[in-house]
């Protein structure tokens, strides 16, 4: 999913606590499912990220020669004002963009 395209806040507001209470019928698993989320779009960021920054990354390593390439910080600053992952997975979440399930609550399931 490219996340450079979402329109989420990139600053935590104040939202209505019934819009997280309606798709679930417990807060308590929405907060669960705003965690999962927000941890898979952190890893995806993450893996993004440093696939692009290696290839800038210079073929030796050399720990006397450390310089500062123009290009890396670029795309650094630009992945850290994207909106966090939490803030991210809140808007998918509200939007109903989240498919989830509770294999716990499956019809016919006996306990």
């Amino acid at each position: 999913m490219d996340y450079k395209k979402i329109k989420a806040e990139t600053t935590a507001i104040t939202r209505r606590i019934s819009d997280f209470y309606e798709q679930t019928g417990n807060i308590y698993e929405t907060v669960v499912v705003l965690s999962k989320r927000a941890n898979q779009i952190g890893l995806e960021l993450k893996e993004e990220l440093n696939q692009k920054i290696e290839e800038f990354t210079p073929a030796t390593d050399n720990l006397e020669e450390i310089f500062e390439n123009r290009e890396q910080i670029e795309i650094a600053k630009f992945y850290e004002r994207l909106p966090k992952p939490t803030l991210i997975a809140v808007e998918e979440f509200l939007n109903h963009k989240i498919y989830m399930r509770n294999p716990h609550k499956v019809a016919g399931a006996r306990f």
